[in-house]
């Protein structure tokens, strides 16, 4: 039986849908069983790391220095 992974950009789209916090069972149990918990952790990471920019970026944009 071959193993098959999901790629790099379905792992960030599964990542950036638990950043919303909506998702259907039948895809979340889809992604359990074809994601690569490594490739979950960087994506989140990554997901985070830009999450954190785009809000520090917005803050200088409106707050006058």
């Amino acid at each position: 039986m071959a193993d098959s992974r999901a790629g790099f950009l379905a792992t960030m789209r599964a990542v950036l849908w638990s950043f919303v916090g909506i998702r259907k069972r039948k895809d979340y149990q889809d992604d359990a069983r074809s994601l690569d918990p490594r490739a979950v952790v960087v994506a989140g990471l990554l997901g985070g790391l830009i999450f954190v920019l785009v809000l520090v970026a917005v803050v200088k944009w409106v707050v006058p220095t």
